[in-house]
């Protein structure tokens, strides 16, 4: 299986974190600011029902530019075969 390198990085990192403790963030931020955050400094990747919503956070209009930054990182993370 290829494996995919990469990590998150320690902006998105923030602001997963930022968003995790904010009380007013959506389940979805939430959920994606956890992946984002146990990916930080690890090898671990994306799984694939985290990589299917990250990506139709990214495809709809409805979420923030931070929620879909977020999504954005998970996505980056996933497994180079799926």
């Amino acid at each position: 299986m290829a494996t995919n390198r990469k990590s998150t990085s320690n902006g998105v990192a923030s602001l997963a974190a930022d968003t995790l403790f904010k009380p007013g963030s959506s389940h979805i931020a939430r959920k994606l600011a956890g992946s984002a955050l146990s990916q930080s400094n690890t090898n671990r990747q994306t799984g694939a029902k985290m990589e299917d919503l990250a990506s139709k956070v990214l495809r709809s209009d409805r979420y923030s530019e931070r929620t879909k930054t977020l999504a954005g990182s998970v996505l980056s993370q996933s497994n180079k075969k799926r």
